[in-house]
């Protein structure tokens, strides 16, 4: 009976399909420009290393933040204008409420001549366009205060973008040189999360059945992985092979090749 399982699991590994795969870091980034600009700085030391939050290449903003203190004062200047004339307009509404209560008292009164009703109402009219020109000024100034804050934004991005970092990420380029002027989507650096890898195999169709529930062998060992990623549709490159990613550890090395097995055990 022993020797017949032991015939049996020898005749099942004897079909089990054998794949490999390079072992790459979970995510390799390319880092594109978003701004344009002088590249003051690049630290070619910290290739191969794992990145800080400090910057790996600065692009010149020397002006970005010029203009950027600029407008964060023309912000405050305008922010004290808008509370100086909201005040101006609940002082207005207020004399403007008395003025029509007054007028509307004399409006009726056989002792106040046509001339002083006239001279009243026009004061009336004067008043209420002058609290509307005061409220289409409130409203200019806040349309004004909404733009400089959007451009404050703006540069605030712009200068977050020339100076770039990726912490905990690995430097695995840099594609610029000190000095270079560079402009919208020029290739900056690339770089890779190592915090886990992943094994990308094409499976042949019979092997994509089950394919999350079969047992991963890397190198022949047994291991509790599992099929991470599975494409149902075959690749464009792999003709009638299909796509699947195994997440695994970080290992020491990268980019060697791994034996990998799918089991039904």
């Amino acid at each position: 009976m022993k020797i017949l399982l032991a015939l049996f699991f020898m005749y099942t590994l004897s079909f089990s399909k054998v794949y490999y795969a390079k072992v790459e870091p979970y995510e390799l980034r390319n880092i594109a420009s978003n701004v344009s600009g002088l590249v003051l700085f690049t630290d070619e030391n910290s290739i191969g290393k794992i990145l800080t939050s400090d910057s790996y290449i600065r692009i010149d903003s020397e002006l970005d933040n010029k203009e950027l203190e600029f407008a964060k004062d023309k912000l405050e200047y305008l922010s004290n204008i808008l509370i100086s004339n909201e005040s101006i307009l609940n002082n207005l509404k207020a004399s403007l409420s008395k003025k029509k209560e007054n007028y509307k008292k004399i409006e009726s009164l056989q002792i106040k001549s046509v001339v002083e009703k006239d001279k009243e109402f026009h004061d009336l009219i004067a008043s209420e366009n002058q609290f509307l020109n005061t409220q289409k000024e409130i409203q200019n100034l806040k349309v004004q205060i909404v733009d400089l804050k959007l451009r404050i934004a703006q540069l605030q991005r712009s200068i977050s973008d020339k100076n770039l970092n990726a912490k905990d990420f690995v430097l695995y380029e840099i594609s610029v040189k000190v000095g270079q002027v560079v402009g919208v989507a020029t290739p900056l650096a690339k770089v890779a999360d190592t915090s886990s890898a992943i094994l990308t195999v094409y499976l042949d169709e019979e092997d994509v059945k089950n394919a999350k529930q079969k047992v991963i062998y890397l190198d022949e060992e047994k291991t509790s992985y599992k099929v991470s990623r599975l494409l149902n549709i075959a690749d464009s490159k792999n003709i009638s092979k299909y796509m699947a990613q195994i997440i695994i550890k970080s290992p020491k090395l990268f980019s060697k090749l791994v034996k990998v097995e799918l089991r039904d055990e």
